[in-house]
């Protein structure tokens, strides 16, 4: 008896310790995304299920936000032929969904990934930076820029961002579908955003607004220890903060160079 109770405990304890091993086996990851150059790295692991490759995507391109637009993306999906089908369907989504620009499949025989892990990664971005370090192609423009003085009376109005080099006086107005930036004094009131982007910015070298807003924001009072500062007012907590520029340099939060 004590010999058959035996045997049955050390079959139990076999059992637990195969479940046990099951249950701290590690993933393999689907989609792993990477910023490179201007654009992103995504290396696909095509062994897992479609759906879950593309909520993945979904997940990390939706916390980039802004970065998403007219960025250039690679697509690695190691060596190993075919997926089209696949690719097609990620370029569909990435477009429609986060208005990415170029999408492309990485060369394959470049590529010394494996499917199951990501090994040569490190040749895979320099092959990658070294394509971008050749130029800037700016594949679209959405900024009104003028040069000179925006006097009394006269009033600018843009669907996307507006760059003034020059003062833009008392008594004139600024309206732009994005952002807006004066190299120079402004002294004039302010609607960036227009009608409903709350995450537009206005900037300028000499921040002295009467009133500006931005989205559906509005702020009647500015912060007088800026007055004569290059100043970034942006919305935070649906309220419009404005701060010291060289202080927080904003921009330079940002790894690489976007268009706006």
């Amino acid at each position: 008896m004590w010999l058959k109770n035996n045997k049955m405990n050390k079959h139990n304890e076999m059992e637990l310790s195969i479940v046990q091993n099951e249950a701290v086996a590690p993933s393999i990851p689907s989609v792993k995304l990477k910023g490179v150059g201007d654009g992103f790295l995504v290396t696909i692991n095509p062994a897992i299920p479609e759906e879950e490759i593309y909520k993945e995507l979904s997940d990390l391109f939706g916390r980039l936000k802004h970065l998403t637009v007219n960025a250039k993306v690679v697509i690695d999906i190691g060596n190993i032929e075919g997926y089209d089908a696949l690719v097609n369907n990620i370029k569909l989504l990435l477009k429609s969904k986060f208005d990415v620009g170029s999408i492309t499949r990485l060369n394959q025989k470049s590529s010394s990934n494996s499917v199951s892990g990501f090994d040569g990664q490190h040749n895979i971005e320099n092959n990658i930076r070294a394509n971008n370090n050749k130029g800037w192609i700016n594949e679209r423009s959405d900024a009104l820029i003028l040069t000179g003085r925006v006097r009394s009376g006269q009033k600018i109005d843009t669907k996307g961002h507006l760059v003034i080099a020059g003062n833009v006086n008392p008594g004139a107005e600024l309206t732009a579908g994005g952002n807006i930036i004066v190299l120079g004094s402004l002294l004039a009131p302010v609607y960036a955003g227009y009608p409903d982007d709350d995450e537009a910015f206005v900037m300028a070298l000499d921040f002295r607004p009467p009133n500006i807003q931005i989205g559906g924001v509005v702020s009647m009072e500015i912060n007088s220890e800026l007055s004569g500062k290059i100043v970034y007012a942006t919305v935070k907590d649906n309220k419009i903060i404005t701060e010291d520029y060289i202080k927080t340099q904003p921009f330079g939060k940002i790894p690489w160079p976007t268009i706006m």
